[in-house]
């Protein structure tokens, strides 16, 4: 059910969904809540699965003047979102998950509120901070965007985050995240890409927790590439890692009953 609670002044929305132990999912750049409503559909018969819109995402609209809150431009603050998501619904134990962006998200979280988390999972993300050569990139995109706006870019790289085959077997589904693309503020996809490049590494955040950690690899994301996921999957005391064959950057749409086999099993670990 689709709800909203106060942040600063922020109108933030998230949905639950089922019922039990809490699982909080963290979307990614450029997408919404929604990328995950297929796994969440699998979770929730015995889950109480958690699915958050970051502020300037979905249906978490964000003015023109809160987007200039530089705040806006760090991925603690998303994190400090997400606290007070939790502190709203008076959960004090869950695992946490975050695509990509929302990967660097959740480790900000792991950093800030371990005692809130019995595990957390890194789906195509990383620990890594952006290479010089991907700030550079960043920069180019943030340059595009306010050449063409946040929805042309959108659309120039969101195919891109597909398998190969995918493109071909659900092209539907692609178009259907771009055309959501349009209801995107610039600034906001800009904040969102300047909180990305400025993220500082955390590997030291996977090396001294003692949480299990899930990660979801494709060997085709071009976004986050297997050499530097598998190099972390050492890291923690205790890992759970999958790699998928033929998926790209964004397998929780492409593949969303595996997705939700793997996560099951780590949920089941984490809590029992």
């Amino acid at each position: 059910m689709q709800d909203f609670f106060e942040f600063e002044n922020l109108k933030i929305a998230f949905s639950e969904k089922g019922s039990g132990n809490a699982v909080v999912f963290i979307h990614g750049f450029g997408e919404d809540s929604n990328v995950w409503n297929d796994v969440a559909d699998i979770l929730q018969t015995d889950f109480k699965v958690i699915l958050i819109d970051l502020p300037g995402s979905g249906k978490s609209v964000v003015n023109i003047e809160a987007l200039q809150d530089e705040r806006l431009s760090t991925i603690d603050y998303y994190a400090d979102v997400v606290h007070a998501l939790l502190l709203h619904l008076k959960i004090d134990t869950c695992v946490m998950l975050g695509h990509s962006m929302g990967g660097y998200i959740t480790l900000s979280f792991v950093e800030k509120y371990p005692q809130l988390l019995k595990g957390y999972g890194l789906v195509h993300s990383t620990a890594y901070a952006d290479s010089d050569e991907k700030k550079i990139n960043r920069q180019r995109g943030i340059a595009m965007m306010d050449e063409y706006g946040g929805y042309a870019f959108l659309k120039t790289t969101i195919p891109n985050l597909f398998s190969n085959n995918f493109k071909q077997t659900g092209s539907d589904t692609i178009e259907a995240l771009i055309e959501a693309g349009k209801g995107f503020n610039t600034v906001a996809l800009q904040n969102y890409y300047i909180a990305m490049m400025n993220r500082l590494d955390k590997t030291a955040v996977l090396k001294g927790s003692n949480l299990p950690v899930l990660f979801i690899i494709g060997t085709e994301d071009v976004a986050v590439p297997v050499k530097d996921s598998l190099e972390q999957t050492h890291m923690p005391a205790c890992t759970y890692i999958h790699v998928l064959e033929n998926a790209g950057h964004m397998s929780m749409m492409e593949k969303p009953e595996k997705i939700a086999g793997f996560v099951y099993v780590f949920l089941n670990d984490c809590f029992y």
